[in-house]
């Protein structure tokens, strides 16, 4: 009598991912996955189907029905090795990296989960061994400085024009509230609030449910002044391609064209990729900017001048002890240098007295 039972794994694939896009799953809140999140699933599939194709891999299921050793072994070294080569097909043939591939596996996981939970397949836990690997990227952010000149610089703001003057502001604003760009490019006018003197930024996060109110400094009610649009929206429309494109250039026109390295992992050791391989030209910091950027660098910026961790994450939306909001603290490097200096003095103090 047979103990394991095998499915074609690609079916049980796409049910899962029209399941997905179909809100019949959903995040553990309740809430229904972002289109983000659902595109990440269809991509899994996409690279499976790609991978079959390629090495003519035989997807399959197990089902264990007993607990045969012999065929717990089989199912074992099975997922062993599909572990193996979908990860080397992930790093050789789509020359992705650590934290692309380590997200393809989570949600491969994820799937197994679903197999086990929801469709009665009991794969056994052989995908909790599925090693998720991890990279640790640099965030880019603008230097307080840095932020400083393209809020206050106004012969530097005069000289742009058009749309590249719209997107500086859009740039500024965003560095200033700390909002995802999906969430700040559809701000509307109804968004602002104004108290007596004081004028509020409110919104939800469409990605998380998270209700946001911000007081706006001078310089920010400026810009909305500055961009009635004629539309409920408070800016322009502009796509994100477009805004990216401009945010370098804003940056070239700045001259931020000095050399910055762009470092990514594949299993745990660096790689360096050059800007343009057949020149081999490296990245210059303003290559590496993007509409991401002004996320990143409004929590960075409120960190180093001093705001309290548990008000920047109300104001980004992060939850307590978010690993995601954990990289911004540690990469604080302004107020990490200033920590350090404070110390270095008492230490100088201390020498002083002893000497004395």
């Amino acid at each position: 009598m047979s103990t394991t039972r095998t499915y074609d794994m690609i079916p049980l694939l796409k049910k899962f991912v029209v399941n997905t896009s179909k809100d019949k799953r959903r995040m553990p809140s309740g809430q229904k996955m972002t289109k983000g999140t659902k595109q990440n699933y269809q991509l899994l599939l996409e690279r499976f189907l790609e991978f079959k194709e390629l090495t003519q891999f035989d997807l399959k299921v197990y089902s264990l029905t007993s607990s045969n050793k012999r065929a717990y072994n089989q199912a074992r070294l099975y997922h062993q090795k599909l572990y193996d080569s979908f990860t080397e097909f992930l790093y050789t043939q789509r020359g992705l990296f650590d934290n692309s591939v380590g997200n393809n596996i989570k949600q491969l996981k994820v799937f197994y989960k679903w197999l086990n939970i929801n469709e009665g397949i009991f794969t056994g836990d052989f995908y909790k061994n599925f090693y998720v690997w991890k990279e640790e990227i640099p965030i880019i952010v603008l230097n307080s400085e840095q932020l400083t000149f393209l809020i206050y610089d106004e012969e530097f703001h005069n000289s742009l024009i058009g749309r590249i003057s719209r997107a500086k502001d859009i740039f500024v604003f965003g560095c200033t509230v700390a909002l995802r760009v999906s969430d700040l490019l559809k701000l509307r006018k109804s968004n602002i609030e104004t108290i007596g003197a004081t004028t509020y930024l409110r919104t939800i996060s469409q990605k998380t449910g998270t209700y946001t109110k911000i007081k706006l400094p001078p310089y920010a009610i400026d810009i909305v002044k500055r961009n009635n649009s004629k539309g409920v929206h408070l800016f322009s429309p502009i796509g994100a391609g477009n805004l990216n494109l401009c945010i370098k250039a804003i940056a070239e026109r700045a001259g931020w064209t000095y050399e910055y390295p762009k470092i990514r992992t594949r299993r745990g050791k660096q790689v360096v990729i050059i800007n343009n391989p057949y020149t081999k030209i490296p990245y210059r910091f303003c290559d590496l900017l993007s509409s991401h950027t002004m996320r990143r660098t409004a929590i960075t910026t409120m960190l180093n001048l001093g705001v309290e961790e548990r008000n920047v994450r109300k104001i980004s939306g992060h939850a307590p002890g978010s690993k995601e909001f954990f990289k911004y603290v540690k990469y604080s490097q302004e107020k990490i240098d200033v920590d350090l200096d404070n110390m270095y003095d008492k230490l100088a103090e201390k020498r002083l007295h002893s000497s004395n």
